[in-house]
């Protein structure tokens, strides 16, 4: 199964490959979908470059792809849709259209993939529609090569949190084995591991992935330096000995070097 790059990656092809002008200028047809604005232009360059993937390569993680960014611009487009313009109406107008075209086109690509068995689909049929079939179908998978990426492995992890707390951890940290450079890291791996082992009451390891966190994404809102030390002062922890932990542990992940440890 080929490595997939989530959506993100699309933008970095401006700088690598066709940047989005010449994009719309051999493709006017994806880039006349939506009426220009001046918000939400990072997702609309993610749906020009997804689309584009589908149309000279159509498969079923394209498709997926084109969801996902879809889904982003919707959310992007709707929260600017609700900002009033009093000399601007127009421009309200504008976004709640291109809004609703988003909205049409998630639902046509999801009537599209509703038989498909890829595992990416089956977690947004399931997660999206609480489609059982597709979460059955997604969930045999497991174990198989079907799910080696790290964000399948995030995926059956999300399963599986509320269920077996033990097994989620396995299952986080085995996405972090399968991390390759230059792929991104999905932060919420570490939020989601901290707060598992903080409820376990195993502090330290907690701490140490609230401070891998911190490093790999230090403008993360929902973490400040203040907090984590708080988090270290609270627990009674050796914060400097356990940041030399949490800076190690991420070299190893960049590396391609992490192998899970004992929990």
């Amino acid at each position: 199964m080929k490595r997939i790059f989530v959506i993100s990656l699309f933008l970095m092809a401006c700088d690598n490959g066709p940047n989005f002008a010449n994009l719309c200028e051999e493709n006017p047809e994806i880039c006349q979908e939506f009426t220009e604005d001046s918000w939400c232009k990072k997702e609309r360059i993610n749906i020009g470059f997804a689309n584009l993937e589908q149309k000279q390569d159509p498969k079923d993680i394209n498709q997926f792809n084109q969801l996902v960014a879809y889904e982003a611009y919707e959310k992007c487009v709707s929260h600017a849709s609700k900002i009033e313009h009093i000399k601007l109406k127009e421009k309200t107008t504008k976004r709640v259209n291109n809004m609703l075209k988003a909205r049409e086109r998630i639902k046509e690509i999801s009537e599209e993939t509703r038989s498909s068995d890829h595992p990416r689909l089956l977690y947004f049929h399931w997660t999206r529609y609480m489609d059982e079939a597709a979460l059955e179908k997604f969930l045999s998978y497991e174990g198989s090569s079907e799910l080696e990426t790290p964000e399948s492995q995030f995926e059956l992890a999300t399963y599986y949190a509320k269920r077996d707390p033990q097994k989620t951890i396995g299952v986080l940290f085995h996405a972090l084995e399968l991390h390759q450079e230059p792929n991104p890291i999905n932060p919420e791996i570490f939020k989601s591991l901290s707060s598992i082992f903080t409820d376990k009451e195993k502090y330290k390891q907690g701490y140490i992935w609230l401070k891998v966190l911190s490093l790999y994404s230090p403008d993360d809102k929902d973490l400040t330096a203040e907090s984590l030390s708080q988090y270290s002062r609270f627990y009674n922890l050796d914060a400097a000995f356990l940041d030399k932990a949490a800076e190690l542990t991420l070299e190893k992940i960049r590396a391609g070097n992490f192998t899970a440890p004992k929990y």
